[in-house]
């Protein structure tokens, strides 16, 4: 039975397949860009645990979250609350985002920012620069070994941070084996949609020291942030939570918990 990722990914592949632009072009406009902000090295060796704080107008899981966000005000919001870096969504069809939530957003704040899409192509990781993202995501569940390793050895070659996403072990092995040093673990089943916090646990133990870790999806307050900052990891992805929240700022800073020396 095929998943949301399935056909999300699919749809992405034929934008993809459509896309005639010529490759080199685009790099070269890549290359051009101003200097990126620096998104993994903000997550690393803080003693408190960083939040990555997501902008999202809708999920297909979910569906409507927030869908009149205003991403400058909200990009705002979450520096109060002592965000560390931003995520941003630009799938259009799927979660209501676009090139325009991420540029208002970068343009209101000095944070780093990760263009949060289905990358598949060369054109979507330059596209990812030319449009001022500061990292880009690779999903190992929807990438081959050889796919992943062009990729983002792409994505450094333009300057970008790369955040690898893995849910087991076999899929952390390719991203370990394309040179990934951040990687964030999905706690969602991309099958039943259920959150599995143990899954997270078990994977911070599994990755090795010097990647920055970061855990995705179903963090919901401060004990879940304790529990992963316990565990290891050095950041956390956070959308649905804050993106609802009655004061964002105010339940971001609550996810900043102390965390143990290395």
């Amino acid at each position: 039975m095929a998943t949301y990722l399935d056909r999300i990914v699919a749809d992405h592949r034929a934008a993809a397949a459509m896309d005639v632009r010529p490759l080199d072009a685009l790099v070269g406009a890549a290359e051009r860009g101003d200097p990126c902000r620096g998104f993994r090295a903000a997550l690393a060796g803080a003693d408190r645990l960083a939040v990555i704080s997501e902008i999202k107008r809708r999920s297909p899981s979910k569906g409507d979250l927030k869908p009149s966000l205003e991403p400058a005000e909200l990009a705002r919001a979450y520096v109060r609350g002592g965000a560390s870096c931003l995520s941003v969504l630009t799938d259009a069809t799927y979660f209501g985002g676009s090139v325009s939530d991420l540029q208002h957003a970068r343009a209101a704040v000095a944070l780093p920012v990760l263009r949060k899409d289905f990358t598949v192509s060369a054109h979507d990781v330059c596209d990812a620069r030319v449009m001022g993202a500061d990292c880009v995501l690779l999903i190992a569940a929807v990438l081959g070994t050889e796919e992943m390793a062009a990729l983002h050895s792409l994505a450094v070659r333009l300057g970008l941070d790369v955040l690898v996403e893995v849910h087991d072990e076999h899929e952390l092995q390719n991203a370990l084996a394309v040179g990934a040093t951040m990687i964030g673990v999905n706690q969602r089943d991309l099958v039943t949609f259920e959150v599995d916090h143990e899954r997270a646990v078990r994977m911070a133990g599994v990755i090795p020291d010097g990647i920055v870790k970061v855990a995705e999806s179903g963090v919901r307050g401060e004990a879940d942030a304790r529990s992963l900052a316990d565990a290891g990891y050095d950041a956390v992805l956070v959308g649905e939570s804050l993106v609802t929240a009655t004061d964002p700022a105010s339940a971001l800073d609550a996810l900043r918990v102390s965390r143990s020396p290395a």
